[in-house]
């Protein structure tokens, strides 16, 4: 509706009173508007807020902490909550700063617009008043030809004075609440721009939290520290192999890039030294990421080693003070075996973890069963519990069997027997009670 003050509404009361009407509702609609969008921006918070909440990691898994992929979803879990924060923020400077302003502006303007309309039907009822004494007077002209002339004089006096007044005094009303408009209009995109440089942060540190994550080590610690020692040093030793290989195929692409620069500068027209630029400097940043990576590894290595060298000493120092002590196992043996009580079997019992844990080292031992000549017993076992070997490289034993040791526990937790000459696999250490011969290297009973 586009209406003119000279033409359209100016002494028109029933449009203006519609215009002004429509003018209103339009502010409580867009008023509406605002307070809407403040709610879906408190839900929405209240939301991401929830989600964050409930997709944050558990204080109890704290070994989570150790890897890159958890800590970059723990991150973009944190700039979600600020997220949802801003978003909050947001919603109460809208129902604050003009919801509720132009709530109470609505409730003035209401007053006014019905003042001045009052005003106005009172003025127009009296100019109608007149109209009818003008017309009486009029049947009357040649009685009451003065009186119709005062008449006349009041009636063009007040149309003029009143009428002017009051129309005056709504057009200035319509003009504020345009502006009141369009000042909240401001306020609103002011309100939305004031939080857009910490979204952009919130967005920015998600980016470097996924950036973070590091595909090589997302299948545990980057030191390895979850594996035995044993495996933990074929592991780093096999990952530094390839790292020297990967370096060895960088410096190879550096020096072909180094020596096709060089041909470039003498001669100027096979090609532009400065294009190769990038790609070099890509490979010595590459270059670079490698020598870090494989220091890192070396050093994980070194310590690998370290422990592994403590282990065999603290075996081998208690396989010499146990060796005058150890005995040949006989019958009493394994009747004592036999007289355990139930509290002490529940200490050995061993949850799913012992099978989860050997499929890791599946490959491992299934070279170990390559040899074309058996391994020597070194000692005997008895089983204290049964055990499902499902795994390749595994043994199958039920409570109570007799098994013969070919190999001891590494540090691993798996202990290798034989059952007869022709099967052959490991089984948890923690399942069985081991005795050594005397004569074995570091003689020891292992329960």
């Amino acid at each position: 509706m586009s209406c003119n003050w000279g033409t359209e509404l100016w002494d028109q009361f029933d449009n203006l009173e519609k215009h002004t009407s429509w003018g209103i509702d339009f502010l409580e609609r867009y008023t509406k508007f605002v307070k809407e969008r403040a709610d879906i921006e408190q839900s929405y918070a209240k939301q991401i807020r929830s989600l964050s909440k409930k997709y944050h990691p558990k204080r109890s898994r704290e070994d989570e902490s150790r890897y890159t992929w958890c800590l970059a979803f723990s991150a973009t879990l944190h700039q979600l909550s600020e997220l949802a924060m801003q978003r909050e923020e947001l919603a109460e400077n809208l129902n604050t700063q003009i919801v509720s302003e132009l709530t109470k502006y609505t409730q003035e303007l209401k007053t006014e617009r019905k003042t001045h309309f009052q005003d106005g039907r009172r003025a127009q009822q009296h100019i109608e008043s007149s109209w009818k004494q003008l017309e009486s007077s009029k049947r009357r002209f040649e009685r009451d030809c003065k009186e119709a002339e005062r008449a006349q004089h009041v009636s063009d006096r007040i149309n003029l004075d009143t009428k002017t007044d009051g129309e005056k005094r709504i057009q200035d009303m319509e003009e504020r609440r345009i502006e009141r408009i369009g000042e909240a209009m401001r306020l609103s995109a002011e309100a939305e721009r004031k939080f857009l440089p910490v979204v952009s942060h919130c967005l920015d540190a998600m980016m470097d939290a996924t950036e973070s994550i590091q595909p090589r080590m997302g299948s545990g610690p980057a030191d390895c520290s979850h594996l035995p020692p044993e495996q933990r040093r074929k592991k780093l030793q096999t990952r530094i192999n390839n790292i020297n290989q990967e370096i060895q195929r960088e410096r190879e692409q550096r020096d072909a890039l180094l020596k096709m620069r060089e041909v470039y500068e003498q001669s100027p027209q096979m090609g532009d030294a400065a294009s190769l630029e990038p790609r070099l400097d890509e490979v010595k940043q590459s270059l670079q990421r490698l020598e870090d990576e494989l220091l890192r590894n070396q050093a994980w290595l070194v310590e690998a080693d370290n422990r592994l060298s403590d282990h065999d000493r603290r075996r081998q120092s208690g396989g010499c003070r146990l060796n005058s002590q150890a005995t040949t196992p006989g019958s009493s043996n394994l009747k004592q075996l036999d007289n355990h009580s139930p509290a002490s079997r529940e200490s050995y019992t061993e949850d799913q973890s012992a099978e989860l844990h050997f499929k890791s080292r599946s490959s491992e031992f299934d070279d170990d069963f390559d040899d074309e000549e058996p391994l020597p017993s070194i000692g005997t076992c008895k089983s204290l519990y049964p055990f499902q070997g499902q795994n390749e490289g595994t043994l199958s034993m039920v409570e109570g069997e007799l098994l013969s040791v070919v190999e001891e526990d590494k540090g691993d937790g798996w202990t290798r027997v034989r059952r007869n000459l022709e099967e052959e696999g490991y089984v948890p250490t923690s399942y069985i009670k081991v005795f050594l011969d005397s004569s074995a290297k570091g003689a020891m009973t292992y329960i």
